[in-house]
């Protein structure tokens, strides 16, 4: 039987515990107001009646956001960026994948329900070891790749466009960019959207939720070419996404002053967030990170442990990753980058525990 993905949250633990949730790497401004708004004004013509299940409002929002001039089929949108990896899975994954990692775990989960075989690749230094994901490329159905890489948080651009550049079908690519938006220094050749129709065995993914904040939405989309994509979409079930999250999704994307707001603040404070943990720590050291969390590496106490203390005792919840494949040993915790005062509890809670 497959193992179930463990993911963070308040529902990860007692949610009666939680005061401030650092476990979940959303928008930290939370959803716009310009898109409340939009909900409050529509809600009761939407609810009463079933939602379009194509997408079609949304899916032209989103070409024109992307700045792409493609026909609507190159978009699939899902419930969610997981609904899409779970449908890909279904559409492309027979016998074999091979899977970075750490990574986001959803991958794994997806291929197992397919019994499939995984290569897993070990991450260098936390960073994607390219060469020998091609390697084991070969004869695989599937290659999931992530950038910025959950929950490193690390992008690594020049190497995802080699292994894209490498390989060619008939092995097919997922690749996540569902933070890509929240990197605080980046250029356009940082994502591989600009190159889409180069490259016929690639599947893009993009997510509404961690960008916009619309976590309790579930919203998410792919790019791919259009018969990929008419693949992916047999396995989407009717009305998969509904109408209320679809006018959101639609009026977030012409938010864009929102998501500007939120990459000088997650800027700003992972920094401060960051230096303050170099100067002071001495059992916790701070990874580089280009997106809104990172990792600490703890040196004298367990992920788990140190989960535990902060929620029993300041009600702060922080992103135990001994559940991620390829960081079992428990040294490692991610934090996301929130609002100032927000930040400054943790690292009060962390410097009461002994940081």
């Amino acid at each position: 039987m497959p193992n179930r993905c463990i993911h963070g949250g308040i529902y990860s633990v007692n949610p009666n515990l939680v005061k401030l949730d650092f476990s979940s790497s959303v928008n930290p401004l939370g959803i716009s107001k310009f898109v409340l708004n939009a909900i409050y004004d529509n809600i009761d013509s939407i609810a009463s009646v079933y939602p379009d299940p194509k997408c079609s409002e949304l899916k032209k929002g989103i070409l024109e956001y992307l700045n792409l001039d493609r026909d609507p089929d190159w978009i699939n949108v899902g419930n969610g960026a997981t609904e899409i990896i779970h449908n890909f899975a279904r559409a492309f994954v027979r016998k074999r994948v091979v899977i970075p990692i750490p990574t986001f775990c959803e991958y794994e989960y997806a291929s197992q329900l397919m019994n499939a075989q995984i290569t897993f690749v070990q991450q260098k230094n936390l960073t994607v070891d390219t060469e020998s994901i091609i390697r084991n490329a070969k004869n695989a159905d599937v290659i999931y790749l992530c950038n910025p890489n959950n929950p490193t948080g690390i992008l690594s651009s020049n190497k995802i466009r080699k292994i894209l550049e490498s390989v060619s079908k008939p092995t097919i690519i997922l690749l996540d960019e569902s933070f890509i938006e929240l990197v605080t220094k980046r250029s356009k050749s940082d994502s591989m959207l600009g190159r889409i129709e180069e490259f016929d065995n690639v599947v893009i993914i993009r997510s509404l939720t961690k960008s916009f904040g619309l976590a309790g939405l579930r919203i998410g989309y792919c790019i791919c070419n259009p018969k990929l994509g008419r693949k992916l979409s047999s396995y989407q079930i009717s009305w998969n996404v509904n109408g209320i999250a679809q006018k959101a999704a639609a009026c977030a994307l012409k938010d864009r002053h929102h998501l500007t707001m939120a990459k000088a603040l997650i800027k700003r404070e992972r920094e401060y967030m960051q230096s303050y943990i170099r100067r002071k720590a001495k059992t916790f050291v701070p990874i580089g990170s280009n997106v809104n969390f990172f990792l600490i590496r703890l040196k004298t106490i367990k992920s788990t442990k140190l989960r535990d203390l902060l929620l029993k005792r300041n009600g702060i919840l922080v992103r135990d990753c001994a559940s991620f494949n390829g960081l079992e040993s428990g040294q490692y915790v991610r934090v996301s980058v929130k609002k100032h005062d927000e930040n400054a509890q943790l690292l009060q809670a962390l410097e009461s525990i002994g940081i």
